[in-house]
């Protein structure tokens, strides 16, 4: 693991998304297995396999961003899919909830608002990177906050699960909030973006609780 970081162009980074990739592809199998021994509709079984793939698709993203060495050219184009990733995590992680948690048509609906909010996200990081920092991190927060404006539908959970769901929301929300302000700087390698990303993996670590404990 030595060598994986003396290799590495952001070491720190690099290192904790490599873990959150190998965590996620094990947690997407946890999740699969459980649909299956669980027995669960197939829409139920298939979100949950989508907000596991997500998690896989930012980690992974992230770490190789993360520890590629090349031209500028090539680091801005992996910076571009690294920030694209935050939206396919925010819509993949309300997919089960969406489906699960709301009745038709409104689960529909509301989940392809979702996504159809990702593709914004996603096609604004692709063609306007230069985007201020504020309105990247506004939508990121405001996505991941829609389902407060349907929070009886949260009454299908119990109260455990609701708690975990807010307590992740809130660990993203602090993370995006590090981002955008640039702070706190602990040391010269330990800064507001190593806590960013170990906000992220909280939220996201809590999430799924939520997706194994109370959807499947």
């Amino acid at each position: 693991m030595s060598h994986y970081l003396q290799h590495a162009r952001d070491p720190i980074s690099s290192y904790t998304h490599f873990i959150g990739a190998l965590l996620s592809v094990l947690g997407t199998g946890v999740l699969v297995a459980a649909s299956i021994s669980r027995q669960v509709g197939w829409m139920t079984g298939l979100s949950a396999a989508v907000f596991g793939l997500s998690l896989v698709a930012l980690y992974a993203t992230s770490a190789t961003y993360h520890f590629v060495h090349g031209t500028d050219r090539v680091i801005l184009r992996l910076r571009k899919l690294d920030h694209s990733m935050i939206y396919v995590l925010i819509a993949g992680s309300y997919t089960p909830m969406l489906l699960n948690l709301l009745q038709p048509p409104k689960s529909y609906l509301f989940t392809a608002v979702i996504w159809l909010c990702a593709v914004v996200g996603i096609a604004v990081k692709l063609f306007w990177f230069s985007a201020p920092r504020w309105f990247s991190t506004a939508l990121y927060i405001l996505m991941g906050w829609a389902i407060a404006f349907d929070l009886p539908s949260l009454g299908a959970l119990p109260a455990g699960g609701i708690a975990l769901l807010a307590a992740g929301g809130i660990s993203y929300t602090i993370g995006g909030v590090m981002y955008a302000v640039k702070k706190p700087n602990i040391s010269a390698d330990f800064g507001f973006h190593e806590l960013f990303h170990l906000f992220v993996m909280l939220g996201s670590f809590l999430h799924f609780l939520v997706v194994f404990f109370y959807i499947l």
